[in-house]
C-alpha cells in the first residue's frame, strides 16, 4: 500500500472520528450550567451602548496631536 491510500484510509475514518468527538464536546461544554453566565453575557452584546469619541479637530476627520500642528 502507497503513503497516500494510507494516508486517505486514515483521515476518512480516524481523523472524522476524531473531528465528531471534538464537535460533540465542544456542544456539551457549551451547555453545561457552569457557562450559564458566559452565555448570558454573550446574548447582550447586541444590546450594549458603545460609546464613540470624536478624537477629530474639525469635521475634515484631521487627528489631534502634535504631527497637526
Amino acid at each position: 500500500m502507497d503513503t497516500y491510500s494510507l494516508l486517505r484510509q486514515i483521515a476518512d475514518s480516524w481523523v472524522m472520528l476524531g473531528i465528531f468527538s471534538f464537535f460533540v464536546g465542544a456542544c456539551i461544554w457549551a451547555f453545561l450550567p457552569s457557562q450559564a453566565g458566559a452565555r448570558e453575557d454573550a446574548s447582550m452584546i447586541p444590546l450594549r451602548e458603545d460609546v464613540i469619541v470624536d478624537t477629530s479637530d474639525d469635521k475634515t476627520g484631521a487627528k489631534k496631536g502634535p504631527s497637526n500642528g
